[in-house]
């Protein structure tokens, strides 16, 4: 990070990481079956959500086992196999996240588009930190835990008080994850943390990366329809009383 900004970055994920006996990026993960799919996932939703431009070499969008062959076919028949199925539909996933959100790439290549929350959890080995776009409401806050430990009640410094919501979880079922989802709103609380006065409380899935957003709350609106609206409602609650 001390030269991220100087340059207009690419951060290819190349055929040359994948030949000559390094392994394809599957092959490369620790672990088990399942955990090397996991891996895959959190490393791919660290990378989508890093400052600098994307490129992802063919085989790796749904997790190729064997290393790329110039003379070779890519193994497509591994689509038919339910946890290359999941990898395919989570890249895709990722994918149109990246682009409907562009605080993800609006701001690559300045320290306005990125700040830290935290990166020095070497015990958990959790980092955190959140993009930020040119408009104060695009903002999503990614948090990646790197170790297949469920971290329950972790918590994280927040930029601004509110409530959020878990908008992307890598460990999804249907991605192939476990499932280990924060479903209810997170509000903040008054208790400081990494430096910020708000924070938040949360549960991690193991191998797994997960997106928050703030709930941003809608005005209410003050044409002249909503006003006969809302002063016709409370004429008919008075009545009711009376």
């Amino acid at each position: 990070m001390y030269y991220a900004f100087s340059e207009n970055f690419v951060l290819p994920l190349s055929h040359d990481e994948v030949v000559h006996g390094k392994h394809s990026l599957l092959d490369k993960m620790p672990g088990d079956y399942w955990q090397k799919f996991a891996g895959l996932r959190v490393f791919f939703a660290y990378w989508i959500s890093h400052p600098g431009k994307k490129l992802l070499f063919m085989g790796g969008e749904y997790g190729q086992f064997i290393e790329w062959k110039y003379d070779d076919s890519l193994d497509w028949h591994l689509l038919d196999y339910p946890m290359h199925k999941a990898m395919h539909e989570y890249v895709r996933a990722l994918n149109a996240y990246y682009v409907k959100h562009q605080e993800f790439w609006q701001e690559d290549c300045d320290w306005s588009g990125f700040k830290w929350i935290s990166c020095d959890d070497n015990e958990n080995s959790v980092i955190s930190f959140y993009r930020q776009g040119k408009e104060k409401d695009d903002q999503t806050i990614v948090i990646c835990n790197f170790t297949p430990a469920v971290h329950h009640g972790y918590r994280i410094g927040i930029p601004a008080k509110g409530t959020y919501k878990e908008v992307f979880n890598s460990d999804a079922t249907e991605f192939g994850g476990s499932n280990v989802l924060n479903t209810e709103p997170i509000k903040t609380s008054d208790i400081p943390c990494h430096g910020m006065d708000q924070s938040i409380e949360l549960t991690l899935p193991p191998l797994g990366a997960i997106y928050l957003q703030k709930q941003v709350v809608k005005k209410e609106s003050t044409t002249l329809g909503n006003i006969i609206k809302k002063a016709l409602s409370k004429k008919s609650a008075n009545k009711k009383r009376n």
